[in-house]
């Protein structure tokens, strides 16, 4: 993404009100749009251990989701760093349970089942190009996860009960 350099933000920490509230669509184009996407990336690259972000996270209720799987030993496609405006899933197969982890949530993990093939259609922001995003395996988590923030939804909303989540011990966790 070109555009403005961006600067690391506060990541929001349940159980504040943002991260249990629908985010609205946006203007993939404004200025005020292009300027979180470039935070979203800046505060993505200062924490190693993360792999995506949600504008909910820093404290804004739009539809703008970051990530950058590549880092992470389980990921097996890979996007780029990459921030998606009005993100929708399109299409999603093959599921399975993993291990989550969230910046808003911590000290905890959880066994989520998500899909392992996931198809997204969504905006660049600046151009407002459209991007399409064919994921698999912890790229595919990691964007659903993103998605779920949008909705208003934690990691801990899709845990089947007590005996699934897991104390955070370490950064592969997540």
């Amino acid at each position: 993404m070109n555009g403005p350099a961006g600067r690391a933000r506060h990541v929001l920490g349940a159980p504040h009100p943002l991260l249990s509230t629908s985010a609205e669509q946006v203007d993939p184009t404004d200025p005020n749009v292009v300027a979180a996407a470039a935070d979203l990336l800046a505060t993505l690259r200062v924490e190693p251990s993360l792999t995506g972000l949600a504008a909910p996270q820093i404290g804004l209720s739009w539809r703008l989701i970051a990530f950058d799987a590549g880092r992470h030993p389980r990921s097996r496609s890979w996007a780029g760093e990459l921030v998606v405006v009005n993100p929708l899933l399109a299409q999603a197969s093959t599921w399975c349970g993993g291990r989550e982890g969230c910046a808003s949530v911590t000290g905890l993990t959880a066994d989520v089942r998500r899909a392992t093939r996931i198809t997204v259609h969504g905006r660049l922001p600046g151009t407002g190009d459209p991007v399409t995003i064919e994921a698999d395996s912890f790229e595919a988590r990691c964007i659903q996860h993103q998605l779920d923030h949008l909705d208003g939804l934690l990691f801990l909303d899709r845990v089947p009960g007590a005996l699934a989540l897991h104390r955070k011990l370490h950064s592969c966790d997540s």
